[in-house]
């Protein structure tokens, strides 16, 4: 698991970057602008000095990445374990949105999802969603390559159970 260390940042990356340029794509079509929540969440929590008015991108910019990079290892982890594929991808998202939710909340940059505009919702959710399985299917490919996880070896040695794993090898 010690891979995860590298091909976590990796997936993490990879899904930052397709969420990203999704998030870019859907503002053009509906006009929604750049959320800059991100940023001031970042300077909160490092006690920069917060710019009332101002659209620090960088700023923005860096808590997006490595908030994403940084959660991209867990994903690893998961994937390393066994747990790949869509379930473990979906949970994943809930556990990207928690992630925003407690620092922005914590810091009080954001509110409760529950009292957004169900559009503002929807949106976050498809937006993390995506990243959430990018993240996934890179994570799984990468830990794929190390063979059947813990839980997959586990499972392919019970009855009834479905390995999602092909044969094991000898002595595995």
């Amino acid at each position: 698991m010690k891979s995860s260390l590298w091909q976590g940042p990796a997936a993490g990356t990879a899904g930052v970057l397709v969420m990203t340029l999704g998030e870019k794509a859907e503002q053009r079509l509906t006009g929604r602008p750049d959320s800059h929540a991100p940023a001031r969440t970042l300077e909160r929590l490092t006690g920069m000095p917060e710019r009332p008015g101002s659209q620090p991108v960088l700023v923005n910019l860096a808590m997006h990445v490595g908030q994403g990079t940084v959660l991209g290892v867990l994903r690893s982890v998961m994937s390393h374990v066994g747990l790949r594929g869509a379930g473990p991808s979906a949970k994943f998202a809930v556990v990207r949105l928690t992630s925003d939710q407690i620092l922005e909340n914590a810091t009080g940059v954001g509110a409760p999802p529950s009292t957004w505009p169900r559009r503002e919702l929807v949106v976050d959710l498809l937006h993390k969603t995506v990243y959430a399985f990018v993240t996934g299917a890179v994570a799984d490919a990468l830990a794929a390559r190390s063979g059947p996880g813990p839980g997959q070896r586990h499972a392919a040695m019970r009855p009834g159970r479905h390995a999602d794993v092909g044969p094991l090898p000898e002595g595995g």
